[in-house]
């Protein structure tokens, strides 16, 4: 079984106290910001830049796809403890593209709505400027078990 890199994952905080360790070079690598992590909830932001827009100048499909994937599936791997972190991996995830991707900021945000011994099931939203609803998903997930 393979991990999926978007869910390797601490949850230790950074230096500002209030944005959780990302600990993922892609996610990193889009400035994306893991602000709100607690039990069954997680969010993730970042600045809309011309660097994630796409040949219409709207933020792309895909950014959109990859900050929803780690917000539903973050929304499942919750440890209250840093030393025994949580991975999983998607299995599905389902997108539904409402509105275009026009603002200054992102925020996926994912909702943990059911889990089991092996998999759990997440919906999220991606919001632009904490106003405009631009996309929802809804994900499997499979828990890695430690070895």
């Amino acid at each position: 079984m393979h991990n999926h890199p978007a869910f390797i994952i601490h949850s230790g905080l950074t230096h500002s106290s209030c944005e959780h360790v990302v600990d993922n070079p892609f996610l990193e690598l889009l400035n994306v910001e893991h602000t709100v992590w607690r039990e069954g909830y997680s969010e993730f932001e970042m600045a809309i830049t011309p660097a994630v827009l796409n040949r219409q100048r709207v933020l792309q499909g895909g950014v959109i796809s990859t900050l929803l994937d780690a917000a539903c599936g973050y929304s499942g791997l919750y440890s209250p403890d840093a030393d025994t972190p949580i991975h999983g991996f998607t299995l599905s995830l389902t997108m539904n593209f409402l509105d275009k991707g026009l603002g200054e900021r992102i925020t996926a945000k994912g909702y943990l709505e059911r889990k089991g011994k092996s998999v759990f099931f997440a919906r999220g939203e991606a919001w632009v400027d904490s106003r405009i609803l631009i996309a929802t998903a809804l994900g499997t997930f499979k828990y890695v078990r430690s070895r």
